[in-house]
């Protein structure tokens, strides 16, 4: 099956996407401002393999903090990249920074 990534252009959007997934969300968050690319460059490539991983069992989110600036208040998000699991669009962890793969499913497996 292939992977799917949702790339919400506004909070509408964001929100939608939320209410349409049947299964937990991960919402990372990234930033467009010059010292955030690079780390969320590199969280992109993490994130398509959990993406892969973790298919028909989370619903995978990347949300640029410009362009869902109400989504980016509500979860509390201060910096880039960030991540929250959503279960049944609550909250249930937060992480920010740059993660491992493996750090990544750690963060899944311990809140799934």
């Amino acid at each position: 099956m292939a992977k799917r990534i949702h790339q919400p252009r506004e909070d509408a959007e964001f929100d939608f996407i939320l209410g349409m997934s049947g299964v937990p969300v991960l919402a990372y968050f990234i930033g467009t401002w010059p010292k955030a690319i690079e780390p969320c460059r590199a969280m992109d490539l993490v994130v398509n393999g959990i993406a892969d991983e973790y298919t028909g069992r989370l619903t995978t989110v990347r949300t640029d903090i410009t362009r869902c600036p109400a989504a980016t208040e509500r979860y509390g998000i201060t910096g880039a990249p960030s991540y929250v699991l959503l279960k049944e669009r609550e909250p249930v962890a937060h992480a920010t920074g740059p993660m491992t793969i493996a750090e990544v499913r750690n963060f899944l497996d311990d809140h799934l």
